[in-house]
């Protein structure tokens, strides 16, 4: 849990840095998006899903032509992991390039409550581009390192690393 705020502060504050000397370029991004993710590895426990659709709320700040960071709240089914109710997965992202991209994100898991203890670490890759002048497309490919022991219920051990692709939708203000 506090691994996953330090990372947030990181980001925000090598954001903040980043844009003071480069103010007139530096462009925000809100919008959202949905994942379709699947599991890696077969799961044979009950009331556990091994793929489905998660909501994606999404801000980007690029304060230069090929740098971004984005700050994504990914929101989950319930049985995601075994879950009994919505997960939410709050994660951080640096992303280099510009119509064709790569990044590394950081997040973590909250359910029930309480944050999961472990966090997942993330590579994306993707296209972003105009779809009208301040409207921007962004469709990407996400491999996630993660462990399921901290969000499920059921007593077996449940983990799989995840695969993903997204879409988003957002209005550069």
């Amino acid at each position: 849990m506090a691994r996953l705020w330090i990372a947030l502060t990181l980001v925000v504050v090598v954001s903040v840095v980043g844009t003071q000397s480069a103010e007139a370029e530096v462009h925000h991004r809100i919008g959202g998006g949905v994942h379709y993710w699947t599991a890696l590895d077969d799961i044979d426990v009950d009331d556990v899903d091994e793929s489905g659709l998660a909501y994606v709320i999404s801000y980007q700040l690029r304060p230069a032509s090929l740098i971004k960071f984005g700050i994504d709240l990914e929101m989950l089914p319930e049985d995601f992991g075994g879950a009994p109710d919505p997960v939410y997965a709050p994660q951080a992202y640096v992303i280099l390039g510009g119509g064709i991209y790569a990044g590394l994100g950081i997040g973590g898991y909250y359910t029930d409550g309480e944050f999961a203890e472990d966090l997942f670490y993330n590579l994306r890759a993707g296209l972003d581009f105009a779809l009208l002048p301040l409207l921007y497309l962004d469709i990407n490919l996400n491999y996630r390192f993660e462990e399921w022991d901290d969000i499920k219920t059921v007593d077996e051990d449940v983990s799989s690393d995840t695969l993903t692709i997204g879409a988003a939708l957002r209005l550069e203000l």
